[in-house]
């Protein structure tokens, strides 16, 4: 495949899970690739290793997305370096299980910060140069956007929050940037493997009509397909790769 060469993409949280899994997907696609990270310079380091000949083309851009100035210095470290930025994955994302009423206002603005107004502040430092290149953002929420779920509120707030985000932006910035959403159902990441190993709170699969959860290259497939000019009459959507465990 070669329908993004010559473009930059942009992936925040891109060292492990979806995000690591998207930037093989689009470096497989011929783009260059700035691999946001935070703390998890080995992380990137096994995103190069599995890059091989492509890693020539994998940018290491560590940086707190939940911090306004470090994202725009961010951005600009890209543009500095690649000239563009074509498309942004709006990938980075925590979660902390606890019943609401032991939830504390610290644990609320983590996860907010982190999953929610990082898409803020990366779509706003970004949307300049989209604007610039006819380019395409592609927000990861997830399936408990349309759902909930007991322990998960300040999560289930985030991803409720990306789903609302996006389709204003999109709406805003139609038809020159277009703006997507995906709403992965179970997934292996990292953030799945917390889960599990709480008790009471492991992943049913018994319940997935698939029977199964997804891998992490699965679900880049749809991000990549948004971003892509296959995608071109796609705008404010919300791709549900979840194994039919939700159907809206």
């Amino acid at each position: 495949m070669s329908d993004f060469i010559g473009k930059t993409v942009l992936i925040t949280g891109a060292s492990s899970g979806i995000g690591f899994a998207s930037a093989l997907a689009f470096l497989r696609s011929g783009a260059t690739v700035a691999a946001n990270h935070l703390h998890d310079e080995a992380g990137f380091q096994r995103l190069q290793s599995v890059a091989c000949e492509s890693a020539e083309r994998l940018l290491s851009m560590p940086a707190d997305v939940s911090d306004g100035v470090a994202v725009e210095e961010m951005v600009e470290s890209v543009v500095a370096r690649t000239g563009r930025i074509d498309v942004l994955i709006n990938n980075a994302g925590v979660s902390r299980i606890k019943p609401f009423l032991d939830t504390d206002e610290a644990d609320w603005d983590f996860i907010i910060n982190t999953d929610l107004k990082s898409v803020f502040l990366c779509s706003r430092a970004v949307m300049p140069h989209l604007l610039q290149s006819g380019g395409a953002i592609v927000n990861v929420a997830s399936e408990l956007a349309l759902t909930g779920r007991p322990g998960f509120a300040p999560y289930t707030a985030a991803k409720g929050g990306i789903i609302s985000l996006t389709r204003s932006l999109a709406l805003e910035f139609a038809p020159t940037v277009r703006v997507n959403a995906i709403a992965p159902g179970p997934t292996s990441t990292p953030l799945l493997e917390a889960e599990n190993a709480t008790p009471g709170h492991e992943e049913p699969v018994e319940l997935i009509p698939l029977g199964r959860i997804a891998s992490p290259e699965e679900i880049a497939e749809s991000i990549v397909f948004l971003a892509s000019d296959k995608a071109t009459y796609y705008c404010g959507a919300v791709l549900s790769p979840n194994g039919c465990t939700v159907m809206h």
